[in-house]
């Protein structure tokens, strides 16, 4: 174990006067509201939790107060914290201790949760900078976690050592030694003499690198500097480079001390199940900070992504000897489950290529209600091994790693049974719920999760049961060690999970806004990225993407607007026809793969050879678009493509669909900005479409982890300019830049967004529902009126 930090940790955690503390705890208090959202989701709605090196007290509060049966403790190493802690927040179910977070505070396995937000690097700073020291800290809470229980750590990520070039202003200040005045480039120099100044040996190695453009290495803008030094400096330098009012405590500090890799082994040493591992932008740092404040490029010149500024890792303690994670070795059987059809469009010739289950799915959600609050039933940590295929072809756009566990509605096959009885049998079988506890049943909405190229109808039963904070294993369904456990969870507590890509499901979140919609409940807070939707004409603000400085600033578009009910009553069609596989160019690839579940040590608990299907020329990632505007009357508009697909006229009988405008990646495309570039490409040449900056409409979503690792990321644009709508006379005139004869023949109905959300039940396409249920929780749009309660 770690020896106890010495006693300049201790006052250094003082910050020698109470304006000082003042400074300090209102720092911390700015990113209560995201912390809250990133933990709540994984907590469980009853217990004991430890709210570690809680700082002010109001997260611990927060979370006391969104969760009455919690027993909350906040433990803090600073005595004058912990009282000012005890005096602000008083509330029955939250109590504060004194404690060092990186010793034993609390017996072994009495805890159900354990959170160190923004506090490990602390241990390490004021512990002679041991990167061990947080690892030896981790491992003491695991012991006092109980099996079942999470552990989440928020903090910052190590890049890495290789080198950069970090351009920053140098007219932005004077070349003083004082950081209140100094400019960007002073501070980074006498950063890098002071940085770790704790350490007898402080600083790092940081050149002035030459003005002169160099191969593919373009010259720094007038007035910067270019340095090179190692990423993770540079990254510690940007990460705290605005707080100069207390900046000589923060160069003692050494933010960075694990990379995303080691953390994630070492929550598997320490038999930890990973939930979530995902890097975190803050989307006001990103605009306000970084955007325009900063470069940072590789060796080659090319352009680097803006630094995360935390790192989520959330793991859920498991007993000896069960599963923690998963390894793909080669099949030993041949493909016998899903099967490929093909159909061709009778207009085009095209011929599409559909994977098929061979039975339809059914999502049960058991929901109760405290008072005016919803709370779900939710398989939480069911084993999804597919979600980890093709990560090495096509890894994620937002950085995050493996997440092998999920949580998710309760799934069953429906088969010839009713469905009444299929979900009597199914609840008390997954979640000990008997058919005299369920006081009624409400269907719930049919959609397609992936229909460009999943033959997948994925209907819902909402279920209303009594009360019951469950926390129980579920039956043993998955084949491999576990198949989750059932909880109650607090429904806007997984929609704000969603939007900072904590709940990777999107069958879970759709039924969630379903039933907060049906019965006139307010979504919550939105958490994630705003977006700048300014009046019609008005001048669009810059985004958060790498390329903001390049987009389109022109005024938001001004569309003639169609109805959902008009788009509804067209004329029904028919273009497909199925045909044999030798018409087919061999788009989609089913594959393989025995999935092995590990224990801690590496051991295997459990083995299954499961398919997945995959795109062959393309990857595994797909952009989902909400496009907004206004109408002349200032209402929200989405654009809508009124499209034909063989999925939905497998299932309808008629081929008409309207969708979200998506495509698939090319496999080179690997950075958000590459595949913002890439969607603003395509909707100019496909749409006629221009549009701003983009905004990350939450985090990615899975659309059906279970059969493909397709992973979704939704993106938001402020529409600038815009041909007529579908139906009307196009023109090439009413688009800026769009050359007469172009190409641009698909037109986009724009559609009120509140009637989207209100008619969300007529939207089978998975990725248009969540286009428009996120878009109208982040514009803060009322939804529809309620059901009778």
């Amino acid at each position: 174990m770690t020896t106890r930090a010495p006693a300049g940790y201790e006052a250094d955690q003082r910050r020698d006067d109470l304006s000082a503390y003042a400074r300090y705890l209102s720092a911390m208090d700015a990113s209560m509201r995201q912390k809250v959202a990133l933990t709540a989701a994984h907590l469980l709605c009853e217990g004991r939790v430890a709210d570690m090196g809680m700082g002010s007290g109001q997260g611990s509060a927060a979370l006391a107060q969104l969760y009455p049966r919690l027993e909350v403790i906040g433990v803090d190493i600073d005595p004058t914290v912990v009282e000012l802690a005890r005096r602000a927040h008083q509330q029955p179910n939250l109590g504060f201790q004194l404690g060092d977070i990186a010793r034993t505070v609390f017996p072994p396995e009495s805890l159900d949760g354990v959170f160190d937000s923004s506090v490990l690097h602390h241990v390490t700073s004021y512990g002679g900078y041991r990167h061990a020291n947080a690892a030896e800290a981790l491992a003491a809470q695991v012991e006092q976690l109980s099996p079942g229980g999470v552990l989440v750590v928020r903090d910052f990520v190590d890049p890495g050592p290789e080198t950069v070039f970090l351009d920053v202003p140098a007219e932005d200040g004077d070349d003083g030694r004082d950081p209140r005045g100094a400019s960007t480039a002073a501070l980074l120099e006498r950063f890098a003499g002071e940085f770790r100044s704790l350490s007898p040996e402080p600083g790092f190695p940081l050149a002035r690198a030459p003005r002169e453009p160099s191969g593919a290495l373009p010259a720094p803008r007038p007035g910067w500097r270019r340095y090179r030094l190692a990423h993770k400096h540079a990254v510690e330098f940007v990460l705290r480079k605005d707080y100069r009012a207390d900046w000589e405590a923060e160069v003692k500090e050494e933010y960075t001390y694990f990379s995303q890799a080691q953390f994630e082994a070492l929550f598997a040493r320490l038999g930890l199940r990973v939930l979530s591992s995902t890097p975190l932008r803050n989307p006001w740092i990103v605009r306000n900070r970084f955007v325009g404040r900063f470069e940072l490029r590789d060796t080659t010149g090319a352009r680097l992504p803006y630094p995360p500024t935390n790192y989520l890792i959330v793991g859920e303690k498991v007993k000896a000897g069960q599963g923690v994670s998963f390894r793909l070795a080669p099949a030993e059987s041949a493909r016998q489950f899903l099967r490929i059809e093909h159909h061709q469009d009778r207009a085009t010739g095209q011929v599409f290529d559909l994977a098929a289950r061979p039975h339809p799915t059914l999502d049960i959600v058991p929901f109760f209600f405290a008072g005016e609050t919803a709370y779900v039933l939710a398989r939480t940590s069911y084993p999804r091994p597919i979600a980890r295929a093709c990560r090495e072809e096509t890894p994620p756009l937002d950085g995050s790693g493996p997440a092998d566990y999920l949580a998710e509605p309760i799934a069953v096959v429906q088969t010839e049974f009713p469905v009444g009885h299929t979900v009597e049998h199914a609840l008390e079988r997954a979640a000990g719920v008997r058919a005299a506890a369920i006081q009624r049943m409400i269907p719930g909405t049919t959609y397609y999760p992936s229909p460009g190229g999943i033959l997948e109808e994925v209907r819902s039963m909402l279920v209303e049961v009594e009360p019951t904070f469950v926390n129980a294993p579920s039956e043993n369904v998955s084949g491999f060690g576990t198949s989750g456990r059932i909880r109650a969870i607090e429904a806007r507590q997984l929609l704000r999970a969603a939007q900072v890509g904590g709940l990777p499901d999107a069958r879970l979140e759709l039924n969630v806004y379903d039933l907060l919609a049906r019965f006139g409940l307010p979504f919550g807070p939105w958490i994630g990225d705003e977006i700048p939707l300014a009046a019609a004409g008005a001048g669009v603000a810059g985004g958060a993407g790498d390329d903001a400085d390049d987009a389109d600033g022109s005024g938001v578009a001004a569309v003639q607007p169609t109805s959902l009910a008009a788009l509804l009553a067209r004329p029904s069609r028919r273009r497909f026809s199925r045909v044999d596989p030798s018409a087919s160019a061999g788009f989609l690839e089913v594959r393989r793969a025995r999935f092995e579940e590990l224990t801690a040590d590496g051991g295997v608990v459990a083995a299954r050879e499961l398919e997945y299907v995959v795109p062959r020329p393309l990857g595994v990632l797909t952009v989902s678009t909400a496009l907004l505007a206004r109408a002349p009357s200032g209402e929200v508009v989405l654009g809508v493509d009124d499209h034909d697909l063989p999925a939905a006229q497998s299932f309808s009988g008629n081929s008409g669909i309207l969708v979200a405008p998506a495509w698939r990646l090319p496999r080179s495309v690997s950075a958000l900005s590459a595949a913002e570039a890439f969607v603003r490409e395509r909707l100019q040449a496909e749409y006629g479409v221009r549009v701003g900056a983009a905004v990350e409409l939450g985090g990615a979503y899975r659309p059906s982890p279970g059969l493909t690792p397709e992973l979704v990321q939704p993106l938001a644009f402020v529409v600038t300019a815009a041909p007529a709508s579908a139906g009307a006379p196009a023109s090439a005139a009413a688009v800026p830049d769009l050359a007469p004869g172009s190409d641009a023949a698909r037109r986009l109905s724009w559609v009120p967004l509140i009637e989207l959300v209100a008619g969300r039940e007529r939207l089978p396409d998975g990725h248009l529902r969540v286009a428009a249920l996120r878009a109208a929780h982040a514009l803060g749009l009322a939804i529809a009126p309620p059901h009778p309660r």
